[in-house]
């Protein structure tokens, strides 16, 4: 089971996705042959190179620069049983660091689930990069990859700014990523922190995230966001929702007015007209002036008018 991030569906964004680790890992070295690794009692050296030595699982270390918070235990033990049926088919990438160590670089998920498979050994690339390489290297790999929840991507870019001082364009040019992304990213992270743990505990999606981003105001924010949770409200009726906050009628309704009471013998002629017409009809009368309506349907109803009027 491979933990590759680009599809042969996609060769643009597979291509694309390359190009920041290219930069950095550099071109492939030359295979480096021990001459003395088959002499007896001999332990062949796992030098820099492109080949995959088979480096024992324990003498691996975690990556301290690893930006993922958290591992889904049931697809770590789906993998492991694949990794335990079929071995580990992409190698991971670890960097020596000294007394037979290694520390990892990228493939974290292969390297869990192959302890939990029991491999004593895994398929490894031995790459020679500095501290800051490595970092870089590690926070690309994660941006890459599709299940990292929204905020774990929004803080990986903003170490990759923090720390390496990217502009947007450059970290969406090295992850693949349009730079409209990044930037709907970083902004998640002004939104409080007790609404990125929604965010991030999958509570409350990207796009609702994204339309939270559109309050100032803290209390409103959090009042839309209980809203949301206890109506189950979808994105686009948060959007409206949000939009009838931030933009209230301005106009007051206007109050109804009282009607007087109609004069004994305006009611009677009305009443008149209406049994004639067999039609609905309103006076409206004040003082002795006012206008008579005379409500009709359709046609038929109208002709039944003009008839009466002698017409």
């Amino acid at each position: 089971m491979s933990n590759t991030t680009a599809t042969a569906a996609d060769p643009k964004r597979r291509s694309a996705l390359g190009k920041g680790l290219e930069s950095l890992l550099g071109p492939k070295p030359t295979v480096s042959v021990n001459a003395n690794a088959n002499a007896p009692g001999a332990t062949p050296a796992a030098e820099p190179t492109g080949k995959p030595l088979e480096i024992p699982v324990a003498r691996i270390e975690r990556n301290p620069y690893q930006t993922r918070a958290a591992f889904d235990e049931a697809k770590l033990k789906e993998l492991a049983a694949s990794i335990t049926a079929s071995g580990v088919v992409q190698p991971i990438v670890v960097r020596e660091i000294g007394e037979g160590k290694y520390q990892l670089i990228m493939g974290e998920r292969r390297w869990r689930a192959s302890q939990i498979a029991g491999k004593p050994t895994i398929p490894a690339i031995v790459r020679q990069v500095s501290n800051e390489q490595a970092m870089e290297m590690t926070i690309i790999e994660n941006l890459q990859r599709e299940d990292l929840n929204p905020m774990e991507q929004a803080r990986a870019y903003a170490r990759l700014s923090r720390e390496f001082n990217l502009t947007q364009e450059q970290m969406a040019t090295r992850t693949g990523k349009d730079r409209a992304s990044v930037t709907n990213f970083l902004r998640l992270l002004k939104l409080p922190g007790e609404v990125q743990a929604m965010v991030e505990a999958g509570d409350l999606t990207f796009g609702h995230a994204r339309a939270l981003l559109a309050l100032d105001n803290v209390p409103d924010l959090l009042m839309v966001t209980n809203r949301i949770l206890q109506s189950g409200l979808s994105v686009r009726q948060t959007e409206t929702y949000i939009k009838d906050l931030l933009n209230p009628e301005t106009k007051e309704p206007k109050p109804e007015k009282v009607k007087e009471p109609l004069d004994p013998n305006v009611r009677e002629a009305r009443d008149l007209i209406q049994r004639k017409l067999g039609l609905r009809v309103r006076v409206e009368d004040k003082h002795g002036k006012g206008r008579v309506i005379i409500e009709y349907g359709n046609v038929d109803d109208f002709d039944t008018i003009l008839r009466c009027l002698g017409e």
